[in-house]
């Protein structure tokens, strides 16, 4: 039976490849649907995009390992979804198709007059990179997926989900990947919000959950939660956890994942994808509901199954408490559908990342600047075929995600690479937004730096102040993550680039008249 429903699932995908292939023309079609997308398309694909593995298996995780203290993981979504939806995508849409951008490159050229290419390239560069390194991790949470839910071999299942992938998204581009983001965020949502339920069923009730968690460790009921090394490790002792420097700096790291939904290229081409500005406000409604109820859910799967199974019936891997308490559960085929629902938060995930990064190499460097007179089916070609090989780059990065360490949860891993994207473009896309003096240099640099220091706050800082004996500062940094900290780099970088940089302020012509329409939606003119 389980084999049945992810069959099913499968199928439907497919099917969604096929009749979504049939609506795409062009290159505009293949990257953007044509632009011609409604709310709630928009809404549920950006947030099926915007969760990912990390969702139903990070986050669950973290319930389970930290009890109530992940629930800081959801207030920064919800600032973050919130202040993407109904402070950004309103400005952002009018001047993208001001600009008539079909890219998130495209609007930061025309948006810099940056004749160069160089902004489109740093900014495609830096997809081609993290975009395999973000959906390799995906990739290796399919492998998990057929894993612990059906006994598979890990190779074979990440194959399967893969191929899977792949048959739909190079036949129907981003169209599909909407579509595929609908029917997967749908049962992503179903699923969270009714297996909280059951659990708490199993358990008896809530008295009895949160008597069982009281006498496990007191702390797991807390916003402060255990310590956290054991919140890392799984392993909860009372005499740790409370309120302390540490647990600051960690709480301010959970919340500031948020950051990430404030200008990430896969979830704001979305918003270019809309057919007009009218989408926006019942689009945000549905985001932060499906925001709240769904990432509220998965912590509760983490907490509620904290009471029920022990970490020696998760074989110490506080990651499986999802698996493990479908098929405990439920009926076979409803464990199936389970198997399907974390299928679909990894393979939104991935298609999505995908058709940026296709864009990034295809439309922002090869038609853009080399080929400016490319005929729309050669680009689309074209596209397919660079699809399937970044597509194959994540493929063997997930799979030596096998050679990792195992103490080193998946969850942080994925964050990573969300980290990398988020830091090199979140910093510009907001200044591009709200300040006019923001300059082509001031955005490069500012993106530069950002995608530097994801990688010099997780391996060379931390490990730099242990060396000169500052193991307790090195251990705030690790506790507050590196994307906050390479975001606000970023952000310092752009403004103090742009306000030395009076020949690229210069350029800027017209830019008063941009935002006036940006901010009103009526051009001066």
């Amino acid at each position: 039976m389980k084999i049945a429903a992810i069959a099913i699932y499968a199928l439907i995908l497919i099917a969604i490849g096929f009749f979504a292939s049939k609506k795409m023309n062009n290159i505009r079609d293949y990257f953007a649907s044509g632009k011609n997308l409604g709310f709630f398309n928009v809404a549920f694909s950006a947030r099926a995009t915007g969760e990912s593995a990390w969702l139903l298996i990070g986050l669950t995780g973290m319930g389970y390992a930290m009890g109530a203290k992940a629930f800081w993981v959801v207030l920064g979504e919800m600032l973050g979804v919130g202040g993407a939806w109904l402070i950004m995508s309103r400005r952002f849409k009018r001047l993208s198709d001001r600009y008539d951008s079909i890219t998130v490159p495209d609007y930061l050229e025309s948006r810099f007059r940056d004749s160069g290419h160089w902004l489109r390239l740093i900014a495609a560069g830096s997809l081609v990179i993290f975009v395999p390194i973000y959906a390799g991790a995906q990739v290796f949470a399919t492998g998990d997926a057929f894993n612990s839910f059906l006994g598979w071999d890990h190779l074979v299942g990440a194959s399967v989900g893969f191929i899977v992938v792949l048959l739909y998204i190079t036949q129907g581009g981003f169209t599909a990947v909407v579509w595929s983001d609908v029917f997967q965020g749908s049962l992503m949502f179903l699923g969270l919000v009714t297996l909280p339920l059951v659990i708490l069923a199993e358990a008896g009730g809530y008295t009895n959950i949160i008597d069982t968690l009281r006498n496990i460790d007191p702390h797991l009921l807390t916003l402060h939660g255990p310590g956290q090394a054991d919140a890392i490790t799984g392993i909860v002792e009372p005499s740790t956890g409370g309120w302390s420097t540490g647990t600051i700096f960690s709480i301010v790291g959970l919340a500031a994942i948020g950051i990430g939904f404030w200008g990430s290229p896969q979830v704001f081409v979305r918003y270019i994808s809309m057919k007009n500005e009218q989408q926006i406000a019942p689009g945000a409604a549905t985001a932060l509901i499906w925001t709240l109820l769904a990432d509220s859910g998965a912590v509760l799967v983490g907490v509620f199954g904290r009471a029920v199974f022990s970490p020696e019936q998760l074989g110490s891997d506080h990651e499986a408490i999802l698996p493990t308490a479908a098929m405990e559960l439920l009926p076979a085929f409803f464990s199936g559908v389970f198997i399907a629902m974390v299928l679909s938060a990894i393979m939104s995930t991935i298609d999505s990342l995908l058709v940026v990064a296709s864009s990034a190499g295809v439309r922002d460097y090869w038609q853009k600047t080399r080929h400016p007179n490319m005929g729309d089916e050669t680009l689309v070609s074209l596209s397919r075929k660079v699809t399937v090989a970044l597509a194959l780059i994540a493929f063997a990065i997930g799979m030596g995600l096998l050679l990792r360490d195992p103490e080193k949860p998946l969850f942080w891993i994925i964050i990573f690479g969300w980290s990398g994207i988020a830091a090199t473009f979140c910093p510009t896309m907001i200044l591009s937004l709200f300040w006019k003096k923001l300059t082509a240099l001031g955005a490069k640099c500012a993106m530069v730096a950002g995608f530097i220091g994801v990688p010099l706050f997780s391996f060379v800082v931390p490990q730099a102040l242990s060396k000169a004996g500052q193991e307790e500062l090195s251990g705030y940094l690790v506790s507050l993550d590196v994307l906050l900290p390479s975001f606000m780099i970023g952000f310092f970088v752009a403004i103090i680039v742009s306000l030395f940089d009076k020949q690229g302020q210069a350029k800027l012509t017209g830019i008063n008249e941009d935002f006036h329409y940006a901010k009103t939606g009526n051009d001066p003119n």
